[in-house]
């Protein structure tokens, strides 16, 4: 075993979801809105961006109807990866004995960057918010 932490069950499921919905995405702002829309039904981000009422459809009615029609030319066919990596490695700096939803959050906020704040934006919060929203989960012990 190479001493990465394993990934927990709601973020397996995260990424199993995600990993069927990136190929039909037209641009990687797409690609970081099917990560929220997935994020935002498991585990502690769920709970966190169901709290700040991040629903299923944008605040702007911004919808990338029709990207998910066809699979998509080009992107980077290793984003999960990519995130997966930022994710080990974050939960391996905390001590955490498995990579769990936030430690996806944070690895999908590295690779997306601004991408995925204007994602946030278009469904009323930020990334600040979001972040402020699973620090009071944790130490509610939500």
């Amino acid at each position: 075993m190479n001493g990465s932490p394993a990934i927990a069950p709601d973020a397996a499921m995260v990424l199993g979801l995600v990993s069927t919905a990136i190929p039909f995405a037209g641009t990687p702002e797409a690609e970081a809105e099917r990560w929220l829309r997935v994020m935002r039904l498991h585990g502690q981000v769920g709970i966190a961006l169901q709290a700040l009422g991040v629903s299923e459809m944008s605040v702007s009615e911004h919808d990338h109807a029709g990207d998910h029609e066809q699979p998509a030319a080009g992107g980077d066919p290793d984003v999960i990866a990519h995130v997966v990596e930022h994710a080990s490695r974050i939960a391996g700096e905390r001590g955490a004995s498995g990579v769990a939803t936030p430690d996806l959050l944070m690895g999908v906020m590295h690779v997306y960057g601004e991408d995925f704040d204007r994602v946030l934006h278009v469904h009323g919060t930020d990334r600040e918010e979001l972040l402020e929203q699973l620090a009071r989960q944790e130490v509610r012990g939500d």
